[in-house]
Formats: structure tokens, C-alpha cells, sequence
């Protein structure tokens, strides 16, 4: 039930009560009515007509009711993660013009005889991509010891810290240690060379597939102030940046969308993107909020590595002066 995708709602909400006229108890189908009852009814308060004086005739109790963090994001969010999706919102020629390709090495011993490709994805927020950062037998091994172990993929629970199941998360994932295979210990080392972060505070390898109409709604890696349980268990501070492999081509969807910036990452196999969640003050970057749009044909495979700020205070020191500016909130 993706027909949201082309802005179509109305026939959306008309095939999913066919559906349910089946299928009562259809868990997916009963969660896509509520939310496309709530997206018909923002759009029509938007297309109210504005009286006379200018002010809008709303009756004030059937406006929606602003929140820091909504569970189904607002209006504008949601159209600009749709167009970005299917790849009808470009960044500026601006900042297309100040990317670049190039080889690295991170002053990395190993790397002088095989450099990293980097390619510029955004300079600021600053977001790139590693090409040729996972081998394909790698990914292989890596998919051959997630598949036993999937899971509905869980989000935390922004109040109590909890793991759950979620409508806007559909996929399936498995966490893999780094012990457990020399190939796990490879991709975790390469990833400490990419990004110059120490890897021991860094959670296990989260494995995840998407499968058609698979999805992750717009949201950020890090832990808001509020959020004041989020990784307790953990005792290494927040998530300070995020690698997100890619370990397959995606036949059409499934891109990673920044919905701040206006910049789509697609898969393609091999590939890993990287990019810091906090400023160098430890405040989040609510610029990388990100998505990842829904599959339409064939299957998405990736994993995370998610790096925490512990052991990075000389890796990534503060600066002198505060580097979040208005971003910060």
C-alpha cells in the first residue's frame, strides 16, 4: 500500500479499506488507515481558504498540535521524503558545484598502498561515500550468518528507552559481534580507518534487509536532550557519527534521503556511506535527519555501524569555539 509514493492518498485510503473489508485484522492495513485518514485531513486544513482579515478560519480545535518529535511527521517533511524519493528534489547547483572525488589514505599505514575513494556527497553537513568499502565475499559471509538470526526491526523508545516494533521501521535485522568472524573484525577495522574513530565504542553490526515496500520513515541516529534513557546500557555516550554499508543493488527505491538538505544517497553494492550525527560540541545535527525510502522492486541489504563518543575525545576533539550555530536545538 505505497500509492502515498505518487501523492495519490485518496486512492491509497480507498484500497486500503477494500483490504480491510477482507482482512479486518490486517495489523499493516489498519496502521496505513489511520495514517492516511490523518494525511487527508492535513491536507485539506492546508487548503483552506484564508478569510478576509488574513487569518486562517480554522477553528483553532481542529488544528494539528505541534511536537517536538511527531510520530508521523508533518506535511512538508513528508512531501519532500516523497520527492526525494522518487528522485524529483535535487540539491542546489551550489552545492553540487563544491563536491569532489578523490583517494585518501587517513594517514593510515596500510592505506598508502590502497587508498580509500571518497566521493562528496554533501559538504555541509559534511556526508561522503566510501566506494569499494565491502568485497562482495564479504557480504556474502555477512548475509550467510544474518539471515538465522532476523528479527522485526526495532526503534527505541524515546521516553522509556525500550526497544519496539514500529510501523515506520519495516525491515528485518540481526547483530553480528565482531569476534564471531574474521571477515566481521575486517569490516569493523576498515571502518575505524575510513573514519578515524575508535571502533571500541562503536555497537555490534546491525544487518538489515528491506524487502518490497520495506522502509525507515524520516529520523536521526542520535539521542535528542529529551531522550535522556536512550543508550543507558550502553555507557558510551551518544551516537557521534554513522557508516551505513550498502550490500546490494536495489533494482528501483530504497535510496537513503536527507530530507533537511535535500540529498538522495542510492544503493549500490559495495558502497558505504558516512557521516557525523553530532557537532564537534556534542550537539546534535538535526540536518541529518534521513530516511529510507521504500523498495519497489527486488530487495535492499545493508548494515550499520553506529559509533558512540566514547574514545573519541582526542579523534574528534571540541573546538574552541561552539560549530553548531543555529542548528543546535
Amino acid at each position: 500500500m505505497f500509492k502515498w509514493y505518487t501523492g495519490n492518498v485518496e486512492t491509497a485510503l480507498l484500497m486500503t479499506n477494500e483490504l480491510l473489508q477482507l482482512i479486518p485484522n490486517h495489523e499493516r492495513a489498519n496502521g496505513n488507515k489511520v495514517y492516511y485518514e490523518k494525511e487527508l485531513k492535513e491536507i485539506s486544513l492546508k487548503k483552506r481558504v484564508k478569510g478576509d482579515d488574513g487569518s486562517d478560519d480554522t477553528p483553532k480545535s481542529d488544528l494539528p498540535i505541534s511536537k517536538a518529535e511527531p510520530a508521523v511527521f508533518d506535511y512538508s517533511e513528508r512531501k519532500a521524503y516523497e520527492l526525494l524519493c522518487q528522485g524529483k528534489l535535487k540539491p542546489t547547483s551550489a552545492q553540487l558545484s563544491s563536491l569532489s572525488c578523490r583517494y585518501i589514505t587517513n594517514e593510515v599505514p596500510f592505506l598508502k598502498i590502497g587508498p580509500l575513494k571518497l566521493e562528496e556527497a554533501s559538504k555541509d553537513p559534511y556526508i561522503v561515500i566510501y566506494h569499494d568499502a565491502m568485497y562482495d565475499s564479504e557480504i556474502e559471509i555477512v548475509k550467510r550468518m544474518a539471515k538465522p538470526r532476523f528479527r522485526r526491526a526495532t526503534v527505541q523508545n524515546a521516553i522509556t528507552g525500550e526497544l519496539e516494533t514500529a510501523n515506520y521501521r519495516i525491515s528485518k535485522s540481526a547483530w553480528l559481534k565482531t569476534e564471531e568472524h574474521s571477515i566481521i573484525a575486517n569490516i569493523v577495522q576498515r571502518t575505524e580507518d575510513m573514519t578515524g574513530l575508535d571502533m571500541l565504542s562503536a555497537e555490534e553490526l546491525q544487518v538489515v534487509n528491506y524487502g518490497i515496500g520495506g522502509h525507515y520513515e524520516p529520523h536521526f541516529d542520535f539521542a535528542r536532550r529529551e531522550e535522556v534513557k536512550a543508550f543507558q546500557g550502553l555507557n558510551t555516550g551518544n551516537r557521534i557519527a554513522t557508516v551505513l554499508f550498502y550490500m546490494s543493488d536495489v533494482e528501483q527505491g530504497g535510496a537513503t534521503v536527507f530530507t533537511a538538505i535535500n540529498i538522495a544517497l542510492r544503493p549500490r553494492k559495495g558502497t558505504a556511506a558516512f557521516w557525523f550525527n553530532l557537532h564537534k560540541s556534542g550537539e546534535g545535527d538535526y540536518r541529518t535527519r534521513h530516511a529510507a525510502c521504500p523498495v519497489l522492486t527486488g530487495s535492499k541489504w545493508v548494515s550499520n555501524k553506529w559509533i558512540h563518543e566514547r574514545r573519541q575525545e582526542f579523534r574528534r576533539p571540541c573546538a574552541l569555539e561552539p560549530d553548531h550555530g543555529e542548528f543546535a536545538i
